[in-house]
């Protein structure tokens, strides 16, 4: 067994937010997989649905190219970013998260027309609001989680609830 697969790794967000002066939703997760870390964009795990859900819910193919996803972004006018910019961490594993050291999400929203921020999971949800909403004053609204490791939620039902990002 890989002995460096089960230890706690010092990481930092790896690559900046992805967002667009006209990005009006602001999805949030809580540190990217080690496959997006590796690949330099969000949610390029294969086995993570946050792209097929996308895809659904605007009824839209998105290309497998990071330049194929940020021109689907900018369409849609929707930013991406970390609740976390490092942390300690086995692998991929948001359960095993310390040592937090969140962003300044500020940044973004001096920049755009941001009117929602979501969170994806309860992890970015509860290190939102424990270290983020009380600089924004933004109340943030939870998304499921999309990771493989979420599988209680089928893509029809992560569809269902991504809906709500089609509300102005």
């Amino acid at each position: 067994m890989n002995q460096s697969k089960n230890k706690l790794e010092k990481v930092n967000h790896s690559f900046g937010p992805y967002y667009h002066k006209n990005s009006e939703i602001l999805i949030l997760g809580s540190m990217p997989s080690k496959v997006s870390r590796e690949k330099s964009f969000y949610y390029m795990h294969p086995a993570n649905r946050f792209w097929k859900a996308l895809s659904c819910v605007y009824q839209e193919e998105i290309g497998d190219s990071i330049e194929d996803k940020k021109l689907f972004l900018k369409k849609y006018k929707i930013a991406l970013w970390d609740v976390i910019e490092s942390c300690s961490i086995i692998g991929s594993s948001d359960s095993s998260i310390q040592d937090i050291i969140p962003t300044n999400i500020n940044e973004i929203l001096k920049k755009t027309k941001i009117k929602k921020i979501y969170t994806l999971g309860n992890i970015a949800y509860q290190y939102y609001n424990k270290y983020i909403l009380n600089q924004t004053n933004i109340k943030t609204i939870l998304l499921p989680s999309t990771s493989s490791a979420n599988a209680s939620w089928s893509l029809e039902k992560l569809v269902e609830k991504f809906q709500v990002l089609k509300e102005k």
